[in-house]
């Protein structure tokens, strides 16, 4: 007769699991074309500025070409931007 429940040992173990890849993916500075990611997020830790735009799952991406910008707008708050090259 066993002791133990069916399984109940293997139910913990998952395994490895995979990074999502977030993060910033390009920096102060960085040149930038429209629809390239700038930041990959769990939530909102980096706010939208100046010619970017927010996804679903909080992608912050660029709507023009140019040179992105990181700025704290406050304590708690940093804003992307994105400013457009000069010519």
């Amino acid at each position: 007769m066993a002791h133990k429940t069916s399984a109940g040992s293997k139910a913990r173990q998952g395994g490895n699991v995979r990074g999502k890849r977030l993060g910033i993916k390009l920096s102060h500075g960085s040149s930038v074309k429209p629809g390239q990611i700038i930041v990959r997020q769990r939530g909102r830790g980096f706010h939208s500025g100046k010619n970017t735009n927010i996804g679903r799952d909080f992608t912050i991406y660029s709507m023009i070409a140019g040179i992105v910008n990181f700025k704290n707008k406050t304590k708690y708050k940093k804003e992307v931007t994105v400013v457009k090259k000069d010519a």
